[in-house]
Formats: C-alpha cells, structure tokens, sequence
C-alpha cells in the first residue's frame, strides 16, 4: 500500500473513530479516496482491529490462569474485568491494570493482560463499559457508548478498582496502569486521581489531562507516544513540562514515523513491531522497577 494513501485512509479512520461517528460520511470519504467501495472496504480492514487476529498469548496458556471477574466500582455497582495470573509467581506479585481503547474490552486488550502475566504480574484488563452491561460487539456502538460515559463517575470506578487491587490478599498492594489510546488518557487520569495509591502509570498515545492537574500526580509516569500522531502530541509537550515542574517522575519515549495504536498488532496498517516490542520491554521493565 502507498504510504501517503495509507497515512491520510489512518487520518480519515482516526476521525471517524474519534469524532464525528457518522459512518456514511466517513464512508463516503473513504470510498473517493480509495477509488471504489470495495477498494475502501479493503483498505479500512488492514486499519481496524482484526478480533480474529492470532493472540501473542494464547487463552489457554498453561504458564497462567485467566478469567473474567467483578468487583465493586465507586456507587456499588460490580465492574468486570479480564485477570491473568501466572500460576509461578512472586509470594504477593504486583498488579497492572489495563485500559482498552475506546472499543471497550476487547481481545487484544486481554492478550496484554496475559503478556503482563507471563511477565510475573497479575494482569487486570477493565471494562469499563460492564456498569452499562458490558462492552457489545458492534464497535461503533461500544465508541458511542465510550463517548457518552460520565467521566467523573468512570474515573471514581478506576480509582476503586486501583484501591480494590492495592488490598487484595493475593497481591502486594502495589499497582501500576497501563492504557492504550482512551486508555491513555485514562491512564493519565488515573495517575491525577489515585495519588500515592497508583505507583507507575504508562500511557500509549494518550491525550494527556490539563497540565494544571501535574500537581496531583504522585506515581511514575512512561509516556510512549507514536511520531505521527499529531492529535495527541500537540498536548504531550506541555504534559510531560508540566510533570516535570511539579517534580514528578516522568519518561517520555516518542517513536518516529510510528501511526496512533502503533503497539495493536490486531491493525496490519498501524502495527510497527520494532516500536511495539521496543515500547513493550520500556514498560516490562519500568514495572519491574516501579512494583517491585
């Protein structure tokens, strides 16, 4: 594929799925750039996410066990979420919550609950779509659905979920988050919200919080961020500054030439593996450092 044709189908897809949600005039966009409605429907599919896409852990791994679970949000209500745990684990291992993109829970956000697993922590991927009855398998609906949450009361239900994993029995009491686009902000946010609770947040392409917020920060922060990501980096710089000027811990890691959602390798056309797997051993070990 052309890399310009393929940069401005991702621009018009990143559009679509982060704002204007009117399909037929996405569509419509698509098609003149393609050529033809087939040739659009080609191109749009090597850019969504594949939930057929071969997992980098498999469900059933024999190194862990994985299920889904519930807990209680912030009103009472039970949140569900996906949980690995390695079967060969530390006495009290940390925890890592996961936060989706803003498709909900999907496979590949359970794929990297497991890879947190095998990596010796308890991987935790949220749904935070579950008080709405959990995330439905028409995408476009689950990113209105995203897009219509409170997000005051969606952050309260992070911020028990972080409390509820820093007392659980089986665990350390230390927690880190790591989120992936609405993850990222959601990550961000988390790290403004918890306060000495949350001991390492790590956000993949996400448009960070208001620099005014810095101050409330008490965890580490790694901020991943992909080069051609225009949307979100316009705010990565006076972010990160922010931190800094706050006396925060934060690292900032930028990939050149890498699309939004460069790490998803269920998307063939913004997958870059070089940048996923360098991005996924900075987080490996950042949690190692920062759980431990």
């Amino acid at each position: 594929m052309d890399d310009d044709l393929k940069a401005r189908a991702i621009a018009l897809y990143d559009r679509f799925t982060h704002g204007q949600h009117d399909r037929r005039a996405f569509m419509g966009q698509m098609t003149r750039l393609a050529g033809s409605a087939a040739a659009a429907q080609a191109l749009i599919a090597t850019i969504a996410a594949d939930p057929a896409a071969a997992a980098v852990i498999a469900e059933d791994d024999k190194r862990l066990d994985a299920k889904m679970v519930g807990w209680k949000g912030a009103n009472g209500h039970t949140l569900a979420g996906y949980m690995a745990i390695p079967k060969k684990h530390a006495k009290k291992p940390a925890a890592v919550l996961v936060v989706h993109e803003n498709r909900g829970l999907q496979a590949y956000t359970k794929d990297v609950a497991r890879r947190l697993a095998v990596a010796g922590f308890v991987g935790v991927a949220i749904d935070f779509l579950s008080p709405q009855g959990g995330t439905p398998a028409d995408e476009d609906k689950a990113r209105t659905m995203i897009g219509a949450l409170d997000m005051p009361a969606t952050v309260a239900d992070g911020v028990a979920t972080v409390d509820w994993l820093s007392k659980h029995k089986l665990l350390n009491g230390k927690v880190g988050v790591v989120g992936f686009c609405w993850g990222g902000a959601m990550a961000d946010r988390l790290a403004v919200a918890c306060g000495p609770t949350l001991a390492a947040a790590c956000a993949f392409y996400g448009p960070p919080p208001p620099p005014s917020e810095a101050a409330k920060v008490k965890a580490a922060s790694l901020l991943h961020y992909a080069g051609t990501d225009d949307r979100v980096n316009a705010g990565a710089g006076p972010w990160v500054d922010a931190l800094k000027a706050a006396g925060a811990e934060v690292t900032r890691y930028d990939y050149p030439g890498t699309q939004h959602a460069f790490h998803n390798d269920t998307s063939a056309a913004r997958y870059n593996a070089e940048a996923a797997n360098l991005a996924w051993d900075r987080t490996i070990a950042f949690f190692m450092e920062k759980l431990s």
